[in-house]
């Protein structure tokens, strides 16, 4: 549908530069499009006819469209915490919403209650390696834009962690074939009201300890047990990349300075930019950077 090939645009925040990857133009929205299509396209390869998936919102949005182009099936559960818009989108795309009471957790556990006593196939973002593979774009593309060239840092909002991985991914893969000759740092942010990657970075330990989600705007990003939280602090650590949190204030403000820049965001989407201004007043060096914006505002509430 068109998806990919996002716009790079500069922008002077206050006292520093960065480039803004304007994310919400893809066709539903937002970045989960490029894993989504990827993978619909995978289990209609595979003759699937019913795609089962859960979600915060926006993956489910995306999988729920592509499944609708494809012909496919589609039901999703999703936490009570989901922005009706987002569950608007989903049912005018024709699937099942299943809205389960509880947190992300809940909602995961629920559809894979659904996919093994019904036999669907599981289209989850965070478990199925295709997805994965069509978010690398994300990190193919900045390369492109930048004249096959890395930046000093990428700044990403992490949740489960699906764009930090596919932007890890695909930068590794560049400099394996010889096209950059290193990869960008990375500043990975988190909603303080629920950040346990960030808590075992900080206290330097090596697994995740779950958390309580105590309530954020940010609730693309709440996942109080992420499934690949070890492997994504490890990806930080090895390439020298530090966690940030920030908390509803600092969001808002991101979300204002956007706005008045001409960018409407939805509040997850303006986690990096709060990210990127709390590193920035640290002292943190970030050089070269880039950050998505990765939903549009009109998803929120």
């Amino acid at each position: 549908m068109g998806e990919g090939f996002t716009p790079l645009v500069a922008e002077r925040i206050g006292s520093f530069d960065i480039a803004m990857k304007v994310e919400f133009v893809s066709p539903t929205l937002s970045f989960k499009d490029r894993g989504a299509v990827v993978l619909v396209a995978h289990a209609l390869q595979l003759g699937v006819n019913h795609v089962v998936a859960d979600s915060s919102g926006n993956a489910g949005t995306a999988i729920s469209a592509y499944a609708a182009r494809a012909g496919i099936r589609c039901t999703v559960f999703v936490p009570e915490a989901t922005s009706p818009n987002k569950l608007a989108q989903m049912t005018a795309h024709g699937a099942d919403v299943t809205v389960v009471p509880g947190s992300r957790e809940d909602a995961a556990a629920a559809a894979i209650e659904a996919v093994e006593s019904s036999g669907a196939f599981y289209a989850s973002h965070v478990y199925n390696p295709f997805f994965t593979e069509g978010i690398k774009t994300y990190g193919y593309e900045i390369c492109e834009q930048l004249s096959w060239t890395a930046p000093d840092t990428l700044v990403i909002p992490v949740g489960n962690g699906t764009m930090l991985l596919g932007a890890h991914l695909a930068f590794m893969e560049l400099k394996a074939a010889g096209i950059i000759d290193r990869t960008p740092r990375i500043i990975a942010v988190q909603a303080a009201a629920c950040a346990p990657i960030a808590e075992a970075f900080s206290t330097g330990t090596q697994s995740i300890v779950p958390v309580r989600n105590t309530g954020t705007l940010a609730e693309g990003i709440a996942i109080a047990e992420p499934a690949r939280g070890t492997q994504l602090l490890e990806i930080v650590r090895g390439n020298g990349g530090v966690f940030v949190t920030v908390d509803d204030d600092e969001i808002l403000k991101a979300q204002w300075l956007l706005a008045r820049r001409g960018w409407y965001v939805e509040h997850t989407a303006a986690v990096p930019l709060a990210g990127a201004l709390k590193a920035h007043a640290s002292g943190t060096e970030l050089g070269r950077s880039v950050l998505p914006l990765s939903g549009a505002g009109l998803k929120s509430a």
